[in-house]
């Protein structure tokens, strides 16, 4: 099974099959539909699609990044409250929903894997906040524009972190305020970025060989000259 390939309907069948209402442990005002077993849901995706190289359902659990920022996001509304945000490989959308319910004006959560865009709508509709999920992606160009871009978990492999980077850069350069949560990702370049807080964030073990990860919040600084 692969997302795209699926209806709207049938994309909604199968989060609901395989997932529960709960919360994150780190933000526990944000309810999420999320599964309860990481790598049995990824296997039955692999067997339901007849592909081994499926990525991950990064949709159906609460990631280090994606906690931390939206811990910090919640317990900081000022950065945000009243302005336009983008929130990047938003997964379940986590992030995007604490950032709207931390007054923002209008929230895009961006996610190219459309099982993630379907979920996303479902949990933005559990939290009764305004959401817009889009498929497109995003790494080409500069943010669409918003005024604060927010990055959870993103520089997880080179190719992506090769990306990403230079997108956050551009968004970064036209004004906007980027923060990024990464929970010591190797690919993180750590000299771009000033600290901002950390977290103990409780994780899936089976995903993350640890029950706890510490993890920073970062804001990306201008690119020295």
């Amino acid at each position: 099974m692969h997302g795209d390939e699926l209806s709207t309907a049938a994309r909604i069948d199968f989060i609901h099959a395989q997932t529960a209402v709960t919360t994150t442990p780190l933000v526990p005002e944000v309810r999420l539909r999320l599964a309860a077993e990481a790598i049995e849901l990824w296997e039955r995706i692999e067997h339901s699609s007849g592909r081994s190289d499926t990525p991950p359902p990064f949709w159906a659990f609460p990631w280090a990044g994606g906690q931390a920022l939206a811990r910090h996001v919640l317990d900081h509304p000022e950065l945000l409250a009243g302005r336009r945000v983008l929130d990047l490989a938003s997964g379940s959308g986590l992030v995007a929903i604490a950032a709207a319910l931390a007054g923002a004006a209008d929230v895009v959560a961006s996610d190219i894997d459309h099982l993630a865009v379907a979920v996303i709508g479902l949990n933005a509709a559990i939290n009764e906040v305004a959401v817009t999920a889009s498929p497109a992606d995003l790494l080409d160009g500069d943010g669409l524009g918003a005024q604060v871009v927010l990055a959870g978990d993103v520089f997880y492999e080179r190719p992506m972190a090769a990306r990403v980077l230079p997108m956050l850069a551009r968004a970064q350069a036209r004004g906007a305020l980027v923060l990024v949560g990464d929970p010591g990702r190797m690919y993180l370049p750590r000299s771009r970025f000033d600290a901002l807080a950390d977290y103990e964030v409780p994780v899936v073990a089976a995903l993350e060989d640890t029950a706890v990860k510490r993890t920073t919040v970062w804001r990306m600084a201008a690119e020295p000259s």
